[in-house]
């Protein structure tokens, strides 16, 4: 480099991996600059997790309370939920967060855009930031399919519509995954009609076929038209309306098209020579070292695009950057869609762990095999499934479906990470009535 560097480390994205780096880094003595192009926080409690939980939230309470006897099914208040949600994603004024990130000693806050010419050197606008090591948080941006027709700036993406200032009286949402699930049920809940289109022949093409059978079942219950086999063939934008059809020749006239068909990574401009990119992707070792000097977190890396290994990326490379020799980990990673009743999954798929090379045993079991199902309420399906390493006797994977389902998939989270043996699984002595019952009964059923 052509100047002493300015500072030690310069990160660039303060969502969930960079805003965990920067101060604990700062904390070690380091000297951090971080760079933000837009709200300082990121993506997540703006225009996804917060906000979207939050709005999926009365929909889930008013489902709950209609299968337990003797309550009253509660009326949603748009209004009031509206103003909730503006209080839990603070209007998309991110002053306070900055505040607090240009607060920290050691740390400083630059607005721009970034670009990586080269390794040791960020420029920001006309600012050069010389530093040691660069830490790339930058993050994604929503798809937008290329359509016959499709105007970007009539359709709706997550941040439109975890930032909705009315309900559109109906909507096609284009996506099987978490985000178009999510979005379908709570727009449904508010009282849109939602028309759900998926490309492939199951929702949640990732997780086991049983689950994506559940989310369908689940939405369909709940109102939402779910087509399976179907895609947009192309698109009319109308005096303020939405002309989709599909590929089967169906017209839909609605309200709004929402797009939940994938997230593109931000990379423009932030790989130097010597990092490597493929299908899009930064490609990072066990530490998340993109090269020399190079570093990458959260979603661009394509390990698992959640917020929380986002987190646990940057622990890794604050580990790295500080002496020490952790590795990451994503074996026990949990997955959860917050529907109602919730889906989680951790691990393998049983197609998956054979891919691997791996001899499988699998089990399932309804949610009826607990008591705790029926005092919770009536009418209540779902289940939990498990898949064992039968060579290693370790669980490599498991999903369950049921209210609250994100809180206790972490029991077999656990198991996955620590490689706990069926035989110390098979004792395990859950609390009753609990759900976590059910991880008992499957785990002696293996």
């Amino acid at each position: 480099m052509s100047a002493e560097p300015e500072f030690d480390v310069v990160v660039i994205g303060t969502g969930p991996g960079g805003r965990g780096v920067a101060p604990a880094l700062a904390a070690a003595g380091k000297r951090v600059a971080v760079v933000e192009d837009e709200l300082v926080g990121g993506e997540c409690p703006f225009w996804a997790c917060i906000p979207s939980k939050t709005l999926l939230r009365p929909g889930q309470l008013r489902a709950q309370a209609g299968h337990v006897a003797g309550v009253s099914v509660p009326e949603l208040d748009w209004a009031a939920i509206r103003d909730y949600r503006d209080y839990m994603n603070s209007g998309l004024d991110d002053g306070a967060k900055a505040d607090w990130m240009s607060g920290i000693d050691g740390v400083t806050l630059v607005r721009g855009r970034a670009t990586v010419p080269e390794r040791g050197l960020v420029v920001v606008g006309d600012r050069e930031l010389r530093c040691t090591d660069v830490v790339i948080a930058s993050g994604t941006h929503p798809a937008i399919p290329d359509l016959p027709g499709l105007e970007r700036e009539h359709v709706w993406t997550n941040r439109e519509v975890t930032s909705l200032e009315e309900i559109p009286s109906s909507a096609v949402v284009l996506g099987g995954g978490a985000v178009g699930l999510e979005v379908a049920q709570y727009l449904q809940s508010f009282g849109s009609q939602v028309t759900l289109l998926q490309r492939s022949g199951r929702l949640l093409t990732r997780e086991e076929p049983e689950v994506g059978e559940h989310a369908a079942r689940v939405l369909r219950e709940h109102g939402v038209d779910v087509r399976l086999d179907t895609s947009i063939a192309s698109v009319r934008h109308h005096d303020g309306r939405t002309q989709v059809t599909t590929d089967a020749g169906d017209v839909l006239d609605v309200e709004r098209l929402v797009v939940a068909a994938g997230r593109s990574p931000r990379i423009d401009g932030l790989t130097p020579d010597g990092v490597t990119v493929e299908h899009g992707l930064i490609r990072v070792d066990e530490q998340c070292r993109a090269a020399d000097g190079i570093w990458a977190v959260g979603d661009i890396t394509g390990e698992a695009p959640f917020t929380h290994v986002a987190g646990y990326q940057g622990r890794v490379v604050v580990d790295a950057l500080t002496g020490g020799d952790a590795v990451a980990d994503y074996r026990a990673i949990p997955r959860v869609v917050f529907l109602e009743p919730e889906i989680a999954a951790v691990g393998l798929t049983a197609d998956a762990a054979r891919e691997r090379g791996i001899a499988v045993r699998t089990t399932t079991l309804a949610l009826s095999g607990t008591d705790r199902t029926e005092t919770y309420g009536r009418g209540l399906e779902g289940g939990v499934g498990l898949v064992l390493d039968a060579g290693e006797d370790v669980l490599v994977g498991a999903w369950a479906v049921g209210p609250e389902a994100g809180e206790w998939i972490h029991t077999p989270a656990l198991a996955i990470k620590a490689s706990i043996p069926l035989a110390v699984l098979k004792d395990f002595v859950p609390q009753f009535p609990t759900f976590s019952e059910l991880w008992g009964a499957a785990f002696r059923q293996l």
